[in-house]
C-alpha cells in the first residue's frame, strides 16, 4: 500500500494512489467525511486523456494514519507539501473538493506556487462560510451549528452520517422539500466510506469549516477554477462558489444547474468535462 509518513510534530501516515502516468499531475483532495475513492468517477476521464492522476486520504480518514492531532489546516497543508515533495511532483493542478478546497488554499498561501500552477475548487467551503463575522454577512455557517453538529455524529455516527449525506446528495424543489438526486446505493456506500474514518477526526474537522481562506485566497496567482452546484445544501452556492471570484483574481466560474454537493458522484461527467476544457 503507498504510504508517505510525514515528518514533525504531528507525524503520520499518509495513503495515497498514483497512477504514475507521463502527463501533467493533477492532485485530488477529498471532502467530508469522504475518502480518496470519492474521485473515482471523475478520474477516469482525465486519466484517459494523459494526465497523472494522484489522490490522497487525509489524516483520520480512509486508509491513512488515524492520528490524534494535527487536525487543522496549516498541518494539512503540510501533509499536502510533503506528499507532493516525496513524488516530486511539479507544474501540478490541485482539485480540492468541500473542506478539501481549504487545502488548496492553504497550501498555496503557506508553500506557494513552485509545484502548482493551477487550482480547482469543487463544492469547496472557501471563501469564508462564518456568518458571525462582522465583515462576511454572507457566511452560511455558525460556532453553534458546528457544535450541534460535532454532539449529534459523536452521539449517533450512523444516524448522524444518513441524514447528513441525505442532504449532501439532494437540491430543493419548487415547492420548498428536497428531491435525492443519487441512489440509496450511493448513501449506504458513502456511510462506508465515511465510516473509515476514526470518528474523532469527523468530529474534529467540523469546526474547521468556518475558517476565513479570504487571506489565502489572495495569494493564488495561477489560474483557477471554481465549479459548484447551485442546488448545493451543505455548502450553499451564494454562500461560497458564487463568491469566489471577487477574490480570486484568475477564477473561472462553473455553476452546475440541479447539482447537489455530492456533484463527484451525482454529475462526475461534468465535473471531469469542466476540468478538461480548463487544462486544454
Amino acid at each position: 500500500m503507498p504510504i508517505v509518513t510525514t515528518s514533525g510534530s504531528h507525524a503520520t501516515e499518509i495513503y495515497y494512489r498514483d497512477s504514475k502516468g507521463p502527463g501533467r499531475p493533477i492532485v485530488f483532495i477529498h471532502g467530508w467525511p469522504a475518502s480518496e475513492a470519492s474521485w473515482n468517477r471523475v478520474t477516469p476521464a482525465l486519466q484517459e486523456a494523459g494526465y497523472r492522476i494522484i489522490a490522497y486520504d487525509r489524516r483520520g480518514f480512509g486508509r491513512s494514519g488515524k492520528p490524534g492531532s494535527g487536525f487543522d489546516y496549516d498541518t494539512f497543508a503540510s501533509d499536502l507539501d510533503q506528499l507532493l515533495t516525496r513524488l516530486d511532483v511539479v507544474d501540478a493542478v490541485l482539485v480540492g473538493f468541500s473542506m478539501g478546497g481549504g487545502e488548496v488554499a492553504r497550501y498555496i498561501a503557506n508553500h506557494g506556487t513552485s509545484r502548482v500552477t493551477a487550482a480547482c475548487f469543487v463544492g469547496a467551503i472557501t471563501p469564508c462560510l462564518d456568518a458571525t463575522l462582522a465583515d462576511n454577512p454572507d457566511g452560511a455557517f455558525t460556532p453553534d451549528a458546528a457544535a450541534e453538529m460535532q454532539s449529534g455524529l459523536l452521539a449517533d455516527p450512523v444516524d448522524f452520517l444518513t441524514g447528513f449525506l441525505t442532504n449532501f446528495y439532494s437540491i430543493p424543489t419548487a415547492d420548498g422539500g428536497t428531491r435525492l438526486v443519487v441512489s440509496e446505493q450511493q448513501i449506504d456506500a458513502s456511510i462506508g466510506i465515511a465510516q473509515q474514518a476514526n470518528v474523532n477526526a469527523l468530529a474534529a474537522c467540523i469546526p474547521l469549516w468556518l475558517t476565513d481562506f479570504r487571506a489565502d485566497l489572495a495569494k493564488l496567482d495561477i489560474p483557477t477554477l471554481v465549479i459548484h452546484g447551485e442546488g448545493d445544501q451543505i455548502v450553499p452556492f451564494a454562500a461560497s462558489g458564487a463568491r469566489m471570484p471577487q477574490f480570486v483574481k484568475q477564477a473561472v466560474l462553473r455553476p452546475l444547474a440541479f447539482g447537489p454537493h455530492g456533484l463527484l458522484a451525482s454529475h462526475p461527467d461534468d465535473v471531469s468535462s469542466a476540468l478538461l476544457e480548463f487544462l486544454a
